[in-house]
C-alpha cells in the first residue's frame, strides 16, 4: 500500500506534533505529499454583532487564526528542510474541527489521515466530544490516530 496524499489537521498540542512526526516519516518513504490544516473552531457568537459589542473577541478571533497560520507555516518549512517535495498548508474557519478535517479530505482527494487524539475517556469524552473519533467514523480513508 502507498498512499499519496496525507492530511494532518494540527492544533498547539504535543500531540498534534507527534501525529505530525509520523506524517513526516510516512512521506518520505512513500514520497508522499502533506496538507497541514489548522481548524479554527466556530465562533460561540456566530449571530451576534459582536465586533461592535467587544473588540476584544475580535482581537481574539484574528490573534487565533494568525497564530495558527504562523504555526502551519513553521510546519511547512520544516517538512520541506526534511525532505518533503510537496506541501500545502491550510486554515479553516466557521465548522467544528471533525467537519473541518472531513470538508478538506474530500477537498483535496487526500488517502490518508494521520491526527492526533488526546485520549480523553468517560465523562470528559462525553461532555467534550472526541474529534478523533467522529472523524474516524465519518472518513472514507484509513486514519492513523497517534494517542497521547
Amino acid at each position: 500500500m502507498s498512499y499519496e496524499h496525507i492530511l494532518v489537521p494540527m492544533d498547539e498540542s504535543p500531540i498534534s506534533y507527534a501525529a505530525l512526526q509520523h506524517a513526516e516519516e510516512i512521506a518520505l518513504k512513500f514520497g508522499s505529499k502533506i496538507t497541514v490544516i489548522s481548524v479554527l473552531a466556530l465562533d460561540p457568537m456566530i449571530g451576534v454583532d459582536f465586533y461592535q459589542i467587544a473588540p476584544s473577541i475580535t482581537e481574539y478571533v484574528l490573534a487565533a487564526e494568525k497564530n495558527a497560520q504562523a504555526r502551519i507555516n513553521e510546519v511547512k518549512e520544516t517538512l520541506l528542510v526534511h525532505g518533503i517535495q510537496q506541501v500545502n498548508t491550510k486554515i479553516v474557519r466557521e465548522v467544528s474541527p471533525a467537519t473541518g478535517i472531513l470538508n478538506t479530505l474530500n477537498e483535496i482527494g487526500a488517502d490518508l489521515i494521520i491526527m492526533g487524539s488526546h485520549g480523553r475517556k468517560g465523562l470528559k469524552k462525553f461532555v467534550l466530544g472526541s474529534v478523533a473519533q467522529e472523524v474516524l467514523g465519518e472518513s472514507f480513508v484509513p486514519v492513523l490516530i497517534v494517542k497521547q
